[in-house]
């Protein structure tokens, strides 16, 4: 068993930190750590009173500030830190996990603060000081991009000797009431969804204006949705790592009235980044926007309805073309009377919480930095199925993808 630290209290963090505790044959000490300590209370309360006898304690840190992560670390001595924190605090953590001897695992890649960008780059570059201090570090082991790459790799190792053609599809079917609300962070949600469309297609990359292409998908339980192509991180190592690839693309649903409210707060420059400055003081109008919107872990209550999220593949296996879907539906209902929160923080922390479980028990091993796709697949597909994530195999039938 090992003392793990999870950094971030928002609806991920409830996820991941109810998942360990069931766990705790692998998890034997929980820490929950964030900038805002109330939100790591509420989620140790109510931990404790499904879990008796879990030992769970909770800490103030500003996941911004290395010197704090690294007094943190040094007191509590955790195997793991588990980074559920904003995208643009990655590097420092791992900085802080690299100074003081701790193995790292992520969910989303690095976006710097000031540019709506994001990419492997900035965490490929530690790969040789994790190695040297024989450390671990696994990035973006949540569902799209974890399961996802996960998936894929399921794919290349049981169905296929070269995979041609990788559409991911994430659908949210559900519904909250709100007139507007994101389903995490409003700050990173707002900046991922509005950047360009991006795609990998017969050996480069292909950049499309910001919602220009979409097309309706059919998805299990819930049927068609208009779904718009979008640039999204783990087709990046995808493409890497699977070099037989001709094309990889990512697609996810937005309602019209969804997109109309982006395209206001585009509009009227609420979607800023760069400071400007309001009765004497700097903001970043982004954040602002964030403060107004409503929490995405107040949505859990209300929510009803399922997410979709699965890899539909074409390619070659013993010298004859097939198709392969596989995918997940998850009940936000269901997530909810589990951990409290909905779905889609329901499908970000159960894997968070499984990659940790396969570094403990040595079903993933290695130094260095990793994403998820390196690893044998089916240990870790094993657990999800048993852990609230159940996925389903579709072969050889349309997949609607040209």
């Amino acid at each position: 068993m090992s003392k793990i630290i999870i950094i971030g209290a928002g609806g991920v963090g409830r996820v991941v930190t109810h998942k360990c505790a069931q766990l705790r044959t692998v998890f034997s000490e929980i820490i929950l750590a964030s900038r805002t300590l109330t939100k790591c209370d509420d989620i140790a309360i109510s931990v404790r009173a499904k879990y008796s006898g879990i030992k769970i304690s909770t800490v103030q840190v500003d996941a911004d500030e290395e010197y704090q992560l690294i007094s943190l670390f040094e007191a509590k001595r955790p195997f793991l830190v588990i980074n559920v924190a904003l995208p643009y605090q990655d590097l420092t953590i791992m900085e802080a996990c690299l100074k003081t001897g701790v193995n790292y695992l992520d969910t989303a890649n690095y976006e710097p603060l000031n540019e709506a960008k994001y990419g492997y780059e900035w965490q490929w570059a530690f790969e040789d000081r994790f190695k040297k201090a024989g450390l671990m570090a696994i990035l973006g082991c949540g569902f799209d991009p974890g399961v996802t790459n996960i998936f894929t790799a399921y794919a290349a190792k049981h169905h296929f000797d070269e995979l041609h053609y990788l559409d991911i599809v994430d659908c949210n079917g559900g519904d909250h009431g709100k007139a507007f609300a994101t389903n995490f962070n409003p700050e990173i949600n707002i900046r991922e969804v509005m950047q360009k469309g991006k795609f990998y297609e017969k050996g480069s990359w292909k950049d499309t204006a910001p919602h220009e292409i979409s097309r309706m998908i059919n998805y299990p339980h819930i049927g068609p949705r208009k779904s718009y192509l979008i640039n999204h991180e783990e087709l990046e190592s995808l493409v890497k790592y699977f070099p037989t690839l001709l094309r990889a693309r990512f697609w996810m649903t937005f309602s019209d009235e969804y997109l109309t409210h982006l395209r206001v707060i585009q509009n009227i420059g609420m979607s800023g980044i760069e400071p400007i400055n309001f009765q004497g003081n700097q903001i970043i109008p982004l954040q602002f926007l964030k403060s107004v919107l409503p929490d995405p872990g107040s949505l859990a209550e209300e929510y009803e309805g399922e997410t979709s999220i699965g890899c539909r593949i074409s390619g070659i296996k013993d010298g004859c073309h097939r198709t392969y879907y596989i995918y997940n539906n998850c009940d936000h209902r269901t997530a909810y009377l589990e951990t409290g929160a909905q779905g889609v923080s329901y499908t970000t922390g159960v894997p968070a919480a499984l990659g940790a479980k396969m570094m403990i028990t040595g079903k993933w091993k290695g130094t260095g930095v990793f994403n998820v796709e390196v690893f044998n697949p089916d240990p870790f597909l094993e657990d999800l199925s048993k852990n609230g994530l159940i996925w389903y195999e579709i072969m050889d039938q349309n997949l609607e993808m040209d």
